[in-house]
């Protein structure tokens, strides 16, 4: 992933003067200019990959949430999974850490228990960072896992502990590499290009044939090679022979599956699928000294609104290099999962929500029902202006208690609620609708009955 002081696309290309020197210009800026997903011009996919790609995602779109782990040697020094390139590490220094890399057995159970426990559906572990380092076991290096400090496969452990939970899974593969000797110079040699391309490729398919069923292959950073360089169309064309189910999003410099913002909610427009993947502090690895964690009503707050138009929420841990989950991270993903508990069907095969337009409240839909998501409750009665939809019941999800309610032309008022919130860290409220609930803010305005300028 990209440091998180701003978007992946926008650092690269910020960082473009420090990078020129391993490409001629030209080149160069071309690369660059190529690197983010949100560059790619829109494309149309022909009917039958739409409807093979809607039955590979199925579960995907109902699943609307899950753990993403970020994982590696960076865990060790405990200071951002960007410490190699930000500090300027040698490469000979930071191999040493493969050595003091040393996680306790069978870490990722905790990860999968905690992911379950959390209402999160589905796992996503980096199999390799952009330090080059391999968590699993592959005959293409021995910087990995079994040959280093571990001393076993972890991605193996990873995906047994998932599976033990019944949890859909998948693994992040940065295609940018600083410790490969190919890794820059692939850019302007030939040769190299054509070593490091071979090596990538025979990587992920180590990745796509070692492992039984696979769900997700989630790329990052596609520099210093455009799409065609990396073979990205064989590349998929191989992923898919071996794994025809699995879904791959957009980072191999190809439009893939699903579009992914990064530390941002950004729905894409159509029908196109896309998922917002963001740290639970301001890290992606460990970083021991950043506690600036989310809170449960903000991870819930943002749940909510990528359910609300249609997108996935992939919420990053940090497990410390003895695999231990940090507690902040414990804590806030176990008041999330103990509110998904009973709050859940507002979240979870959701559909698309047109009503958006509340200060104090976030909204889900379920065909004809429409979730309220107040996370600032205002008291006993909480108005809904502009829904031009009649509704015909109304309950507080949580405890089935039945709310009153009575419509008028520009609002509905839900009345007879407790003074102080019913349910924590947000409160929910189900409301039956005749039809989809769609809401009209604007009429409110141009329409609503106004009074002469005096009073």
């Amino acid at each position: 992933m990209g440091p998180n002081r701003m978007p992946r696309r926008n650092w690269l290309v910020g960082t473009s003067a420090s990078l020129v020197t391993l490409a001629a210009s030209s080149r160069a800026a071309g690369a660059l200019g190529h690197c983010g997903p949100a560059m790619l011009p829109p494309q149309s996919a022909p009917e039958g990959e739409d409807a093979d790609r809607a039955r590979r995602m199925k579960w995907w779109h109902e699943a609307r949430f899950g753990m993403f782990i970020h994982w590696g040697l960076y865990s060790v020094l405990g200071r951002h999974e960007w410490a190699m390139e930000e500090e300027g590490i040698p490469v000979t220094e930071y191999e040493q850490l493969a050595k003091r890399f040393q996680p306790a057995p069978n870490a990722a159970r905790a990860w999968a228990k905690l992911a379950k426990a959390a209402g999160q559906k589905y796992m996503v572990m980096t199999s390799k960072h952009h330090e080059g380092f391999c968590n699993f076991d592959t005959k293409l290096t021995n910087y990995c896992a079994p040959k280093q400090g571990p001393g076993r496969d972890l991605v193996r452990e990873y995906i047994e502990a998932a599976r033990a939970e019944g949890l859909r899974f998948g693994f992040y593969y940065s295609l940018m590499d600083w410790h490969h000797p190919d890794g820059a110079r692939c850019a302007t040699d030939a040769e190299a290009r054509k070593r490091f391309v071979e090596y990538t490729h025979g990587l992920v398919q180590e990745l796509m044939s070692n492992y039984g069923k696979i769900d997700v292959l989630w790329y990052d950073v596609d520099w210093p090679l455009k799409a065609e360089q990396w073979e990205s169309e064989r590349m998929n064309k191989m992923v898919f022979g071996l794994q025809p189910d699995i879904i791959v999003n957009n980072r191999n410099g190809l439009p893939g599956d699903f579009s992914t913002p990064e530390q941002e909610i950004v729905a894409e427009k159509g029908t196109r699928a896309w998922e917002s993947c963001m740290t639970l502090n301001d890290s992606w690895g460990y970083q021991k000294a950043d506690d600036n964690w989310k809170s449960p009503k903000t991870v819930i707050r943002n749940l909510v609104e990528c359910s609300r138009d249609g997108g996935n929420y992939l919420l990053n841990i940090g497990p410390k290099p003895d695999g231990a989950v940090p507690e902040g991270s414990v804590r806030v993903l176990t008041e999330v999962g103990q509110w998904l508990a009973r709050n859940g069907e507002a979240i979870h095969t959701t559909d698309r929500c047109q009503v958006h337009a509340s200060e104090f409240a976030g909204f889900t839909r379920r065909g004809n029902t429409l979730y309220m998501h107040v996370h600032f409750w205002p008291g006993d009665t909480i108005a809904l202006g502009g829904l031009t939809t009649k509704v015909t019941s109304a309950k507080l999800l949580a405890s089935g208690q039945n709310v009153k309610f009575d419509q008028e032309r520009f609002r509905v008022r839900f009345t007879g609620l407790p003074a102080d919130a019913p349910d924590h860290p947000v409160t929910t409220i189900a409301i039956e609708c005749e039809s989809d609930p769609i809401q009209n803010t604007r009429q409110i305005r141009e329409q609503r009955p106004r009074h002469g300028v005096g009073v």
